[in-house]
């Protein structure tokens, strides 16, 4: 009796308990620690960092800045010593030399037919003709001054010093790529490559594709300038003489070991240009093209700071105190420091 009273009783102990447990409220949540804000992440752009290389994304005009099947005059120009030499080219150059070439053919012809020896079997003795030889003598002449003068002031404008207001470029010949320095905005370097074609890139390498530019042209790392603005041209090389070249800037330029060549120009016109080392300089001469791409000032600027560079007269930005150091400063006396803070310092 005494045994089914004790289980009767521990039964009741064990409801009173699970009644007890289901009405008491449950505790409050942990509430959850607010994570740091994230660095928002970089948004794709269109403009100015799209491309695989870091420039601005610029269609590319096949007639423009490149070789075009068929054409048979100079690049289209977009300096103004390139066009100044374009309108010298073709309109003093080649009537010039189109016209001497046609008078010329015709007084060979004329001689031949009437001084041949069934229309004159006499032959004049006449040794000396006053008249023709000052005429042929001075019309050269005049024709000669006419072409020195513009010819003179084009080479005067190709070396003229570049104003305080410019942009360098320093360009630097590599056996067998261009490594270009940018020295008045930070002096950050960019090393310049030809891409190659699908069917030739080993493991992790880019291709070239249609928005690069043409075969043989294309780099993977195109140079950036700004229109409208002076740009100092400097080139040097570090093994053997090379030469910067670019058709549509009517610039072509040596760049010599221990040497420093400088030029200037001001491009006009915004768009992706192609060039050449035009001086042969070893096995892969052929394969070390130039590209350049114009943009706007204020998209340059966007470009150098993507770079890591600075405007001239920006002001550095302020230098935030680390993280690391700023939590070992307020640590407790005498605790350890964190192990991030101690290689931060240790930095």
């Amino acid at each position: 009796m005494i045994g089914i009273k004790s289980i009767v009783l521990a039964a009741g102990l064990a409801m009173l308990s699970v009644g007890a447990a289901q009405a008491a409220p449950a505790a409050p949540a942990a509430k959850p620690v607010a994570a740091a804000p994230a660095t928002p992440a970089a948004a794709v752009s269109h403009d100015p960092m799209l491309a695989v290389d870091g420039a601005p994304a610029m269609a590319i005009d096949p007639k423009v800045g490149q070789p075009v099947d068929g054409l048979i005059t100079i690049q289209p120009q977009v300096t103004p010593n390139g066009q100044q030499a374009l309108w010298f080219h073709n309109t003093l150059l080649m009537p010039v030399i189109t016209g001497i070439c046609i008078l010329v053919l015709v007084l060979l012809g004329w001689v031949a037919l009437r001084y041949r020896r069934a229309a004159n079997p006499v032959a004049s003795k006449t040794s000396h003709n006053t008249i023709l030889e000052v005429l042929w003598t001075g019309i050269p002449v005049l024709i000669l001054l006419g072409l020195a003068l513009p010819s003179i002031g084009l080479l005067q404008a190709q070396y003229k010093p570049a104003p305080k207001n410019a942009v360098t470029l320093k360009a630097i010949g590599n056996q067998w790529y261009w490594t270009y320095q940018y020295p008045d905005h930070g002096g950050f370097e960019i090393t310049s490559n030809m891409l190659k074609e699908a069917g030739e890139v080993g493991k992790g390498e880019r291709a070239r594709t249609a928005i690069d530019g043409p075969r043989l042209l294309a780099t993977d790392n195109r140079v950036v300038l700004p229109v409208g603005v002076p740009i100092r041209l400097i080139t040097t090389a570090n093994d053997v003489i090379h030469s910067w070249a670019i058709p549509a800037f009517w610039i072509k330029l040596d760049a010599v070991p221990g040497r420093l060549n400088e030029t200037s120009f001001t491009i006009n016109k915004p768009g992706v240009y192609f060039g050449v080392c035009s001086e042969l300089c070893g096995a892969r001469h052929g394969y070390m093209p130039i590209t350049v791409e114009a943009v706007s000032p204020a998209v340059f600027a966007q470009w150098v700071k993507a770079k890591g560079g600075t405007m001239p007269g920006a002001a550095p930005a302020p230098a935030a105190p680390p993280a690391a150091a700023t939590t070992a400063s307020i640590a407790t006396p005498g605790a350890a420091a964190p192990a991030a803070a101690v290689v931060t310092a240790g930095q």
